[in-house]
């Protein structure tokens, strides 16, 4: 039924939800799992606005190497569930790009045929609602996605 099997996460619990069932799809149907984190980039509007004002290379340079540091502790851990369930997995860390087109752009290029998100992530008030994020994977990928609750 599936072949290959891409899980996002942002290492958040109901994130993790749905690595654990892609796991559990994956070992069901023999498929490969891909697990990915993206990282979005650093919050700077633009040259000339109050916001980038006194930003400087080391703040962006800090910013990355935080992000980076982050998503190798979230896909270790989802690696090391998928090694426990006897599941084969590779991870990827998608940095400086829009989570949702990260996402959509890493299944494409691994050739994945379902993609498992979760109805939200760690953002405010848009998770009192479907993720705009995971709305925007639903609305731009060319394969199904299965969205955990």
């Amino acid at each position: 039924m599936y072949a290959n099997i891409l899980a996002a996460t942002d290492g958040s619990e109901l994130a993790t939800r749905g690595v654990r069932h892609a796991i559990d799809l994956a070992k069901l149907t023999g498929a490969r799992l891909v697990l990915v984190t993206v990282s979005e980039p650093f919050p700077f509007l633009g040259a000339g606005s109050e916001a980038g004002w006194g930003v400087t290379g080391e703040d962006i340079l800090r910013f990355r190497q935080v992000n980076e540091e982050s998503a190798r502790q979230v896909l270790a851990e989802a690696k090391r569930l998928a090694d426990e369930a006897g599941v084969p997995a590779t991870t990827f860390h998608v940095s400086d790009s829009n989570p949702a087109f990260g996402i959509v752009d890493t299944a494409k290029a691994q050739g994945c045929d379902l993609i498992v998100v979760a109805s939200h992530g760690r953002r405010g008030l848009q998770r009192l609602i479907l993720g705009s994020e995971t709305n925007e994977v639903l609305v731009t990928s060319s394969v199904p996605v299965l969205v955990v609750r």
